[in-house]
């Protein structure tokens, strides 16, 4: 929704502090700021890596409430750069009252770049901020607010490739530690500690395996070899090990046997990464079938996460007996994140290998199907559940623009949510999954998947301003929905892509997408498609200066809404906003009159909390600060009950404006301090 020219978004949660009730104001307290742990627990077995702890915990040494620490580890992948700081994050919590911060780049990376917005994002809302800013320098500047002295954080930033990246995340203070597998030396004339992470010793790694097998399993000299086949990598080393383990009858030197065997490599890797390989190839062959069925999954999978829902949607036996042994074998590991679902990511040598396991697999195709599918089902209840608006297709069309028949799309079988804010949580963790899912969908030519999962986005692009993965994914919907020969997905998607370009003042942009969509109206006679163009379009005219333009157009739109209640109550909250900008307040309070009375009857809670917003600006343009006090409380009173701050926060706003006004000094500081509890300060 839009609220004068600014886009105005819907964020789920729970907001808690003042409480406002039937005119009265009942005060509770706030609760602290959340202590976020987002780095996973260690594990038991670690050896040789005593010199990089000290040099870590030596950077301790060196924290301060001016500027923060930053140490760099570079390395092979799977020399056990995670599981370093890990076992440092478990032995420094005291250090660090503001919590610990987790984000793999590669899961952000787009055409290279990683998306830094979302990464700073996924860090306040760790803190539990309930208002996250929408640009890239008003994230970084709360991120800096929310990490000031006496909240030292640890961030931790797996595979990062450049040093612009590791700058724009630094915390105020505290101690950052990025690990990659590219030196990065231009860090070191910013003041940060360059370290490499070479592969265990022999020795250590034969003292890692004896610890697992305890006395008399395996000479040394096996281990030794086996150390060195494992080219000194955990990664290799714990795949093994799980083996023998889950065997106690397996001899050591019947694993170098089979190890040594060249005829099962994957011969894709590269030499960096062949002790890996080798040993993937050996323990993949010895794994039950209902795990190598998971383990195909994590091959196929357009995205860097599973769950056991997506692995038991596409067919996939005891999932649970399945996890726990990938998990046992520390090829996979938990994501910890918000909601009750368990998310669980592969290391990307793992899902390299996995994907070279199935290249050439006959069903793999069908497989992806199933996937995307799944995605596109899921994601269009998510959507549903979030709020009633204008949509194209029906949840039911999941196999059409060419995909295979698959499993995992009845959206029939798919559990639903609770809540929208449940919805919106499952889309916000599964955002990298999406993406990937659109990006299969488009290489594979399935263009009505492409469209339609686009459409279902809308909430998850336009409540959390994914810009990167907005503007993405809804290039290729264009171009799918005119090879899937669909004129009215075509000016949804354009219409869409131009809301991306809009809030991002990439006004020319935007004006290009409308226009193009607007020259297909005629191949359409779905009346509300013309109405969400002439939408954007006031939206336009009104960043622009043009109010009188845009109330011609709203006034359009709404007449485009007829009979759908909903959509006249929008296009009625867009024209009052046009008419208060054009100077003619009255006529916004008669249409804002007619859309609550509408609104009440429907039932149509979104939009009772909007209206009022609308209605005391106007009533502030009428000089009645008074009444605008009036409908402002009752706009951030709704929009409290329905866990949305950032219409609260513009309803706070416009009351400490009216308090200074009228001189009420106790309104005037009653709703900073709410301010301030929704910024998270």
């Amino acid at each position: 929704m839009t609220d004068g020219h600014r886009t105005v978004n819907t964020v789920s949660g729970t907001v808690h502090g003042t409480v406002m009730q039937a005119g009265t104001i009942v005060m509770t307290a706030a609760p602290g700021p959340t202590v976020p742990r987002q780095i996973r627990g260690p594990r038991r077995a670690f050896v040789n890596r005593e010199g990089e702890l000290a040099r870590l915990e030596a950077a301790l040494g060196r924290l301060d409430d001016v500027r923060p620490a930053v140490v760099v580890f570079t390395g092979l992948g799977g020399v056990g750069k995670t599981e370093l700081v890990a076992q440092f994050a478990a032995r420094s919590t005291a250090h660090f009252p503001g919590g610990q911060l987790y984000a793999d780049l590669a899961a952000h990376r787009h055409h290279g770049g990683a998306d830094l917005g979302e990464v700073l994002g996924g860090f306040l809302r760790g803190f539990g901020l309930p208002y996250v800013p929408d640009t890239l320098a008003e994230r970084a500047a709360a991120f800096r607010t929310a990490t000031a002295a006496g909240r030292r954080v640890l961030v931790f930033l797996d595979n990062v490739e450049h040093a612009a990246e590791v700058r724009a995340l630094l915390p105020a203070t505290g101690l950052l530690v990025a690990a990659g597998r590219r030196r990065l030396p231009g860090l070191a004339l910013d003041g940060a500690e360059l370290l490499r992470l070479d592969p265990l010793t022999t020795g250590a790694g034969s003292e890692l395996v004896r610890g697992w097998l305890g006395p008399g399993r395996g000479t040394d000299d096996e281990l030794a070899r086996l150390v060195e086949f494992c080219g000194g990598l955990p990664l290799a080393l714990n795949a093994v090990g799980f083996r023998l383990l889950d065997r106690d009858e397996l001899r050591v030197d019947r694993v170098l046997a089979e190890l040594t065997d060249k005829e099962h490599r994957l011969s894709s890797l590269s030499n960096e990464e062949g002790a890996v390989g080798d040993v993937l190839d050996t323990v993949h062959g010895r794994l039950p079938e209902h795990t190598r069925q998971l383990y195909r999954l994590l091959g196929v999978n357009p995205g860097p996460l599973v769950s056991a829902e997506l692995a038991e949607a596409v067919g996939v036996e005891r999932v649970a007996d399945g996890l726990a042994e990938l998990r046992s074998a520390h090829l996979l590991d938990d994501v910890a994140e918000e909601g009750p679902e368990r998310r669980y990511r592969a290391h990307d040598l793992v899902r390299l290998h996995a994907a070279g396991v199935v290249r050439d697999l006959p069903g793999r195709r069908e497989l992806l199907a199933g996937i995307v599918a799944y995605y596109r089902g899921r994601a269009a209840l998510a959507d549903r559940a979030i709020g009633d608006r204008f949509r194209l297709r029906e949840i039911g069309r999941l196999r059409e623009g060419g995909a295979p028949p698959a499993g995992g799309g009845d959206a029939a079988a798919l559990p639903g949510f609770g809540s929208g804010p449940d919805a919106l949580q499952w889309l916000q963790s599964e955002r990298a999954n999406l993406l990937g899912a659109v990006r299969a969908a488009a290489e594979q030519g399935w263009h009505g998947e492409v469209w339609r999962l686009c459409e279902s986005l809308w909430p998850l692009y336009h409540g959390r301003k994914h810009y990167g993965d907005w503007v993405e994914s809804h290039l290729l919907a264009v171009e799918a929905a005119q090879w899937d020969n669909r004129p009215d997905a075509v000016i949804r998607m354009r219409n869409q892509l131009g809301r991306a370009y809009y809030e991002q003042a990439r006004y020319p942009l935007a004006a290009e997408q409308l226009a193009a969509a607007a020259a297909l109206l005629p191949q359409v006679d779905e009346p509300r498609l013309a109405g969400v163009l002439w939408e954007t379009d006031g939206l336009l005219c009104l960043a622009d200066g043009r109010p009188e333009r845009a109330v011609e157009l709203f006034t359009l739109a709404r007449q485009a809404n007829e009979g759908d209640a909903h959509g006249v109550v929008v296009q009625s909250y867009n024209l009052a906003q046009a008419l208060v900008a054009a100077g003619r307040a009255e006529e916004a309070l008669a249409v804002l009159g007619e859309a609550g009375e509408l609104a009440e009857r429907e039932g149509d809670a979104p939009m009772l909390m909007r209206l009022p917003l609308v209605e005391a600006r106007a009533e502030r343009a009428l000089h009645r600060p008074a009444a605008a006090v009036g409908a402002a409380e009752r706009g951030a009173g709704r929009a409290r009950e329905l866990g949305q701050p950032r219409k609260e926060e513009a309803a706070r706003v416009l009351l400490v404006e009216l308090a200074e006004e009228l001189g009420d000094a106790e309104l005037a500081e009653r709703n900073r301090a709410r301010l301030r509890e929704l910024r998270g300060r």
